[in-house]
């Protein structure tokens, strides 16, 4: 993973050339939005970190796609929208101090440190409702997502994933890890 934090014109002009054709072919995604698709762009272009973390978003499997628009504060929200929990950020624990705290058997890293490396947010459960309300995802996978609080000071940590059709949002301790987790992101632009 590049961790200068900055894409070259070239890969400014790939990104935005995939990220549109997503743009375009998944407009039950952001039909509600009344979104354009050269406002976007341009925005993209005034904020080459964001372009990044996008970047980041792909190569890492998300398949980021815009999801929501907020007019009043102009804020686009790019969501990771790939089928199942993106492949290059699995097999981790929830944050570093359950990184720190696994005895045996430590995965590569975590999920919260891994999403702050390439500057984004973990999905919330609101968050990741809303995808699922979009389109199935996770179906053989599950995701890590922000957990409150009160649940992390115990050791515990949330994650979702869909089976038999229906949205679970369950627990787990912060400190385990599977090959099937991983976690979403979203990036606001």
């Amino acid at each position: 993973m590049k961790k200068t934090g900055q894409l070259s014109q070239k890969e400014i002009i790939n990104l935005l050339d995939v990220l549109q054709f997503r743009f375009e072919n998944n407009q039950h995604r952001h039909k509600d939005a009344n979104i354009k698709w050269v406002n976007i762009a341009q925005k993209l272009r005034s904020l080459p970190e964001r372009c990044w973390s996008l970047q980041q978003m792909e190569l890492t499997g998300g398949e980021p796609d815009i999801l929501q628009y907020d007019k009043k504060a102009d804020i686009y929200y790019f969501y990771d929208c790939c089928i199942e929990s993106p492949k290059q950020r699995r097999s981790l624990c929830y944050d570093d101090k359950a990184l720190a705290d696994r005895k045996a058997n430590k995965p590569k890293g975590s999920a919260l440190s891994m999403a702050q490396t390439i500057g984004v947010q973990l999905m919330d459960e609101q968050q990741y409702r809303y995808l699922q309300s979009l389109e199935p995802v996770d179906q053989k996978t599950s995701s890590w997502l922000t957990t409150p609080t009160s649940i992390r000071k115990l050791g515990g940590a949330i994650f979702g994933d869909r089976r038999y059709d229906e949205v679970f949002v369950y627990h787990n301790g912060a400190d385990s890890y599977y090959a099937a987790r991983g976690f979403r992101g979203v990036l606001a632009i």
